[in-house]
């Protein structure tokens, strides 16, 4: 048999199957559809499979997709899981054997699950007791409290009503005996009434500092870095690495402006910790740097200042100078059988960051008019929700800074109103 042309090929309608088949480049669309006319029922199948196999097969060379589908039958979960039954009461002070010895147990932060069922992280965090405080404690030098740090871009957005509710739930939740809130930026913020409000009725609690990388970098290996000196538009370098150049400087905790805490931070303070990125356990970015603390001059943070420095620049837009940076902190630690930093539970600062059922509720959506929150929980005061609220230590609100809160609604009613009450509404 001659060799076809291809034009001749494609009026032949009657070509034995694909023994005579020219060579073919790719199955364009326009192509594909002609040539399942011609083909048997499992020649077109075998074709079909062949090009979604070709669709997934591309992107698996690019990407590293992480499925995993198991199936339980409900009623078991229901029974053997999500059922949470009292303690025997073996605790109880009565019970205790004066064989056991306790006295080793110190404070856990996390508990080395990824509590996402039901209430579990909410609750552990309500393990985690106040610290009682000593109301006769002697005047702190500023420079001797607990520093608390944060920061906001004066470039970005002018510091308003939003923004001081972060300072408002920092007097109205910390010892402002033995604290204080730094408040950095990269511009002079005294001159803002809201700021010089707090400037005069907390003068040894509060202050603001505006950033100078180059002293803050000081003695460490980013001091000699061509990465202190990069214009970022997107903030990645006000975002991560000024976090850490602070806590260097000065040791401290860092909470980000956009959180609203609910609780003393106290008990927390005698370790140092990030904070889980949600309740997902994800493999590559399982850290957030919303809320931390680490020790002046802390060999955690010396160790993240040389991967910044020889690891590749973070790609815009992604969280590779927090979230990876963090992940890659810790398994060099474990890898060199160093104690890593303490991981705080993801409901502590993030309760938003889990499943459908025991997120916390949007801060930003009306309440409903049921006044319900989930299993059975209400949003009322003293109810499950504000409850869950006196357990966890902040709400992240993630940069939302656009959103008002809504009238009414839980935010309004269960946080900022207390807010003033304790400061007297000013």
């Amino acid at each position: 048999m001659s060799r076809r042309n291809s034009n001749e090929y494609k009026r032949d309608a009657h070509l034995p199957q694909w023994s005579n088949s020219p060579p073919s480049p790719l199955l364009t669309s326009s192509r594909l559809p002609r040539l399942l006319r011609r083909r048997s029922l499992p020649c077109k199948i075998a074709l079909a499979l062949a090009v979604l196999l070709s669709l997934v097969a591309l992107p698996l060379l690019v990407w590293e997709p992480h499925i995993e589908t198991t199936f339980y039958s409900r009623k078991w979960v229901k029974q053997e899981v999500e059922d949470v039954q009292p303690l025997a009461g073996c605790f109880d002070a009565d019970r205790v054997s004066p064989a056991y010895n306790g006295s080793g147990n110190h404070r856990q932060v996390h508990a080395g699950l990824q509590m996402r069922l039901g209430m579990d992280c909410y609750n552990f965090a309500g393990t985690i007791k106040p610290v009682e405080q000593d109301h006769n404690t002697t005047h702190v030098p500023p420079e001797e409290r607990v520093q608390f740090h944060s920061y906001w871009r004066v470039d970005l957005q002018q510091f308003g009503e939003r923004q001081e509710w972060m300072l408002k739930s920092f007097f109205a939740t910390q010892n402002v005996r033995t604290s204080r809130f730094v408040l950095w930026s990269n511009g002079d913020l005294t001159g803002n009434p809201m700021v010089q409000k707090w400037l005069k009725m907390y003068p040894d609690a509060f202050t603001t500092k505006v950033v100078d990388y180059q002293v803050l970098a000081e003695g460490t290996e980013l001091g000699r870095s061509e990465l202190l000196r990069v214009k970022d538009t997107k903030a990645w370098i006000d975002g991560d690495l000024v976090r850490l150049l602070v806590l260097w400087a000065y040791g401290g905790v860092w909470v980000d402006m956009d959180s609203l805490l609910t609780r003393d931070l106290t008990p927390l303070l005698d370790q140092e910790f990030v904070t889980q990125w949600d309740c997902y356990d994800k493999l590559y970015v399982p850290f957030n740097g919303a809320l931390m603390r680490f020790n002046r001059h802390s060999p955690y943070l010396c160790e993240a200042f040389h991967i910044m420095t020889t690891s590749a620049p973070p790609r815009p837009g992604t969280t590779d100078w927090g979230a990876t940076l963090y992940l890659k902190l810790w398994r060099r630690l474990v890898a060199s059988s160093i104690t890593p930093f303490s991981i705080l539970p993801w409901c502590f600062t993030d309760g938003r960051s889990c499943r459908l059922d025991n997120r916390l509720p949007d801060p930003f959506v009306a309440d409903p008019s049921n006044g319900q929150w989930t299993m059975g929980s209400g949003r009322e005061e003293g109810g499950g929700l504000d409850k869950v609220l006196g357990k966890v230590f902040s709400v992240h609100l993630h940069n939302q800074w656009h959103k008002p809160y809504p009238a009414g609604g839980w935010v309004e009613r269960l946080l900022l109103k207390r807010y003033d009450s304790r400061l007297g509404r000013t």
